[in-house]
């Protein structure tokens, strides 16, 4: 990983793009520091920093902020409305035919579901704006604070200014990753979030070290370290499946006639599963915060908040195997591909061309899905598991989102520089 990025520094074009891209992300880091108009920054910041200690149900939505949300800044939303937009209009392309059919257009049709998912995540990021804006405003954002975090609690034109601020910084983010993907290297939305992992990473190490002392740091340094070689071997692990393309003649010209393979990856999926069983998990949890003292909701603040439950356990790695299954069903799908394959000629060795193909692509999809759901569960429980082992807050750095995050989009960001790097080699060669 390093070699390439030394190479890419090397190359004159490469450095270029790299640079604009560490341009972008400290841009990014800074917008993330600066508050919303209206907001009491010194007591966000106090209040912050006994949540943190405290643990809390935003931790997901806080991550992907790079811890700007709690802290109520211009880019407060982060580039989660974005990433659910873009979950939902890949939920509705299956289900409804005119977002099948512009999918199936190509690049055009691709450019308007694009133009849709902006739409949504405008749309998103104005709910998610004014619901957290309420929250601070009767100061039930952040756990045990009874300090005011807005100047003018009661003041509707604050409270709307906030809003749209909060709203522009999305849209401001969704321009920077767009810049990134253009005029960069690797895709903008990817490294954007990969950025605001990161950037909480250091400070949950340390406060670690603070809690529990350098042998426990020490540990869970060298845990961490086995954990991300393990996730650097299974995301990069996947079943290749053979194809071969007959020979046809069209026209004067013979076509086919070559080999190649369809890569199934081990976690087909990626890190929405994670995404989906946390955001699902987080419902019950909201809706008891808002809904006063009653007893199921003392019930869910026991079992379903902190995740230090065997219940909650058992909830979350169950529903990170049922997305799996339900994610790689509606993004793969095997009677399309046996159907191109059909059209280009293409065949499995030892398997028949049509219902054959699909049928034993679907089967070697679920056997291979298992282990990868299986996987992605087990690296879920893995920040739970250390609550309970270490006793440490609910900031646990070697969280299952955040290794797969920064694992998968690392190696994605190393293969796009190497592929490029490999073109330019061939390009100078052939000069």
């Amino acid at each position: 990983m390093l070699g390439a990025f030394a190479n890419a520094f090397r190359t004159p074009d490469l450095r270029k793009k790299l640079l604009f891209v560490l341009l972008i992300i400290v841009v990014f880091r800074l917008g993330s520091q600066i508050p919303t108009p209206g907001v009491n920054a010194a007591n966000v910041q106090a209040c912050f920093q006994q949540s943190k200690a405290d643990g809390g149900f935003y931790s997901l939505i806080n991550l992907f902020s790079g811890g700007a949300l709690l802290q109520l800044t211009i880019f407060a939303l982060g580039i989660m409305p974005y990433i659910t937009a873009s979950i939902i209009l890949q939920l509705l392309v299956v289900v409804i035919p005119r977002l099948e059919t512009l999918k199936n257009e190509g690049q055009a049709g691709q450019a308007k579901i694009t133009q849709y998912t902006r739409y949504l995540t405008l749309a998103l990021a104005v709910l998610q704006a004014t619901g957290i804006v309420a929250l601070a405003r009767s100061r039930q954002l952040l756990q045990n604070c009874n300090e005011p975090l807005l100047y003018k609690e009661h003041s509707l034109m604050s409270m709307v200014i906030m809003v749209i601020t909060m709203t522009a910084g999305t849209t401001v983010i969704m321009w920077l990753g767009e810049l990134i993907t253009d005029k960069g290297i690797g895709n903008g939305m990817s490294i954007l979030i990969f950025t605001q992992v990161v950037a909480t990473f250091p400070a949950s190490l340390w406060a670690v070290k603070v809690s529990q002392g350098w042998w426990v740091f020490g540990f869970i340094t060298a845990i961490g370290l086995a954990l991300v070689a393990a996730v650097i071997f299974m995301e990069q692990g996947q079943r290749r499946i053979p194809v071969q393309y007959a020979r046809r003649m069209v026209g004067r010209k013979m076509f086919g006639g070559s080999s190649t393979y369809i890569p199934l990856k081990v976690n087909q999926a990626g890190v929405i599963p994670v995404i989906f069983a946390s955001s699902l998990l987080y419902l019950p949890a909201m809706a008891a915060q808002f809904s006063g003292n009653s007893a199921w909701a003392d019930w869910i603040a026991t079992y379903l908040v902190k995740g230090d439950h065997p219940l909650y356990m058992a909830l979350y790695f169950g529903l990170n195997i049922f997305f799996t299954y339900f994610y790689v069903a509606i993004t793969f799908n095997p009677e399309e591909v046996a159907d191109n394959m059909k059209k280009y000629g293409g065949f499995i060795p030892g398997i028949r061309a049509g219902k054959p193909t699909e049928e034993y692509l679907a089967y070697v999809l679920s056997r291979i899905t298992l282990p990868g759901s299986l996987y992605l569960g087990l690296i879920a429980l893995i920040p739970l598991i250390a609550i309970v082992l270490v006793q440490a807050n609910q900031n646990f750095p070697f969280g299952g989102t955040s290794i797969l995050i920064m694992v998968g989009v690392a190696l994605d960001t190393v293969k796009q520089i190497e592929s490029q790097l490999q073109q330019r080699n061939y390009e100078g060669f052939l000069r």
